[in-house]
């Protein structure tokens, strides 16, 4: 099956559009790629405004709930998780484990990474998007 996007005007097929409940079909009418363009302008344009939903959306109801219930099944997966990173957290209080820069790209805020849990003070200093990235590597592995 085919619709239209009525910005575009191009006829494509239903794959072309995101799903949407609220429309008679199910589909947005707007194609992906107009619906995309379309966040990128609005993005561009209200820069501080974007800035700042996204700065304070991790401090909504829902999103600490869903975030609590992850780290939860997360934590019961391997309990050796947990206890490294507690191990961690106490070290770094205690100041036995010092904090350092993202050992790829040397930013300064950075997260303990472990390549292996019963290992919990050996750590590999990374920062948010390095440790995604290394997350990433092991996956492949």
């Amino acid at each position: 099956m085919e619709k239209q996007c009525f910005q575009c005007l191009h006829t494509k097929p239903l794959v072309d559009f995101y799903k949407h409940k609220a429309m008679a079909d199910g589909y947005l009418n707007k194609c992906k790629l107009c619906a995309k363009l379309d966040s990128t302008n609005y993005r561009n344009n209200n820069l501080e405004k974007v800035r700042e939903y996204d700065k304070n959306r991790k401090n909504k109801t829902e999103r600490i709930k869903a975030s609590n219930e992850i780290v939860k099944l997360w934590r019961l997966h391997d309990k050796r998780r947990g206890k490294a990173h507690s191990i961690v957290y106490k070290a770094i209080k205690s100041g036995k484990l010092v904090r350092e820069p993202c050992q790829r790209c040397n930013e300064k805020t950075t997260r303990a990474h472990h390549e292996d849990y019963d290992k919990p003070l050996d750590v590999m200093w990374l920062c948010e998007p390095c440790h995604k990235q290394r997350h990433k590597e092991l996956k492949k592995l």
